[in-house]
């Protein structure tokens, strides 16, 4: 290359890669991501019908769940349901994959059933953080699961798949660039085998690619190559002679170099996840997050595809549908306010699915039902302030504060502020019962909304419409109680 300069902006791609892990666009493109790691999540049919109200016609789901396989039956949405990692080392025995296919997929292939078109094979399992723990049984599962399905019928309509982080492909250190890509060195030869076993059963590669990530884990990533609206200096590939001006083509284009690496430079690519979070973190806002879909929404819309791949339709599914209170936070604060809807399916911030900028409100979750507007608050007469810290930790521990970090919405309130959000957030997941706002007499119940302009106090879904709890035992509220 030798331009200094931009070496150094290919390394810093490179790292955040590493680290991150014209025509109207068709109706049944775009895809959405149903994660249900919430307290209180939406029923599956409020989901079902909140998909369909806004023309989504494409699911990923992060496990089999029959009742929410039951609600999507009959709709038309095309599924993709998944095995959990923790489940792959089951799968290795193919009676009990068989088994799985017959449950789980067979058992919904009907006129009015539920229009299955993959099986995710796990989620992510060669993620660099694992250590290598699904590695022996993720390709063997695979296998089993697609040999299931071909030996049940459904091999030529059902794929399995492994939706895989992007940490599994890079490019060399001397040679930072998209056409220099190749799978991670300790799984390389795993890599290729499963590869040719997806290309043998015309199986697509799944992908999950974030430009948030990237900007997150390196300070010095350049924000706007985050986006696709042009304001990065553009990155010449020596390679290919091509011109970068965002992450997601530059990250989407080095696994292609990958694929071809290996012979199959033409396997079909699904990006499994892909989204914008929009609090737990400086850079995630809303303003940002309407940013990032105006402007990957737009490109697909038109099929402007990739450099490596120009002027081709890619499917895609956004992460995600909906903001899961209980999600783990060990990548970050952010990683529960993934949703493009509130937990409640009500729309943040105005968006044009179909990617032709008409902006407006998305379609919001029907016949929501929520728990009285009743708040939790510090109790500001109280006499021992000097519990106040040890309570809000106590809170924090079973309750969601991820909106209280550093440049998140609720940041820099001063200690009562931060406890009555502490407070309220453990009330509501309590369903709000009495002994939940006690907190040693330092929290009182109020009928009097604490929010701010920039900081939402929630009132949670009522039993009655959300789909499962998850309470707290006697033993757990035992610290709340007034002493």
């Amino acid at each position: 290359m030798g331009d200094l300069p931009a070496l150094r902006l290919w390394l810093c791609l490179l790292a955040a890669m590493a680290a991150a892990a014209s025509a109207p666009w068709p109706a049944d493109a775009l895809g959405m991501n149903w994660g249900t790691q919430a307290t209180h999540p939406l029923p599956p049919k409020i989901v079902a019908q909140l998909l369909r109200d806004n023309g989504i016609k494409k699911v990923k789901l992060f496990d089999a769940d029959q009742g929410t396989l039951s609600a999507l039956a009959g709709t038309g949405i095309e599924v993709m349901v998944a095995i959990p990692n923790v489940m792959l080392d089951t799968m290795t025995d193919y009676d009990t994959a068989k088994e799985w296919v017959r449950r789980n997929v067979s058992r919904y292939n009907f006129d009015g059933g539920v229009t299955i078109k993959y099986v995710a094979v796990g989620n992510e399992p060669f993620l660099a953080a694992y250590n290598g723990t699904f590695d022996k049984v993720t390709f063997p599962a695979l296998q089993n699961i697609q040999n299931a399905l071909n030996e049940a019928g459904l091999g030529d309509t059902v794929k399995a798949t492994v939706p895989l982080n992007a940490d599994v492909y890079m490019s060399p250190k001397d040679n930072p660039v998209p056409s220099a890509g190749r799978w991670r060195a300790d799984i390389a030869d795993l890599m290729t085998q499963m590869v040719q076993f997806l290309s043998n059963n015309s199986a697509p590669f799944t992908v999950n690619i974030y430009p948030f990530i990237s900007l997150f884990l390196n300070d010095d990533f350049p924000v706007d190559f985050a986006f696709f609206d042009g304001g990065a200096a553009p990155l010449v590939d020596p390679g290919s002679g091509v011109s970068y001006t965002n992450v997601f083509d530059a990250n989407f284009d080095t696994l292609v170099a990958a694929l071809k690496s290996v012979g199959h430079g033409d396997m079909p690519v699904v990006v499994g996840e892909v989204g914008w979070p929009t609090d737990g973190d400086k850079h995630a806002t809303n303003a940002y997050a309407q940013r990032f879909y105006n402007g990957l929404l737009r490109r697909l819309a038109a099929n402007a595809g990739t450099p490596a791949r120009p002027n081709q339709y890619i499917e895609v599914y956004l992460f995600g549908l909906l903001d899961e209170d209980v999600k783990s936070v060990a990548p970050g604060n952010f990683e529960r306010h993934w949703g493009i809807l509130r937990y409640d399916g009500q729309p943040k911030y105005p968006m044009d699915l179909s990617g032709q900028g008409q902006n407006a409100m998305l379609v919001p979750a029907r016949g929501v039902e929520y728990l009285p507007r009743t708040w939790c608050v510090v109790n500001t007469n109280a006499g021992n302030m000097d519990k106040l810290a040890d309570n809000i930790n106590y809170a924090c521990t079973f309750a969601d504060c991820t909106a209280l970090g550093y440049g998140s919405t609720c940041g820099g309130m001063d200690s009562n502020g931060n406890a009555s959000y502490a407070f309220n957030a453990f009330f509501q997941v309590q369903n709000q019962k009495e002994e939940a706002c006690g907190f040693q007499g330092l929290a009182v119940p109020t009928q009097t909304d604490p929010s701010t302009a920039a900081c939402n106090f929630t009132i949670q879904i009522a039993t009655t419409s959300a789909g499962h709890r998850r309470p707290l035992g006697v033993g757990v509220l035992a610290f709340a109680l007034a002493q």
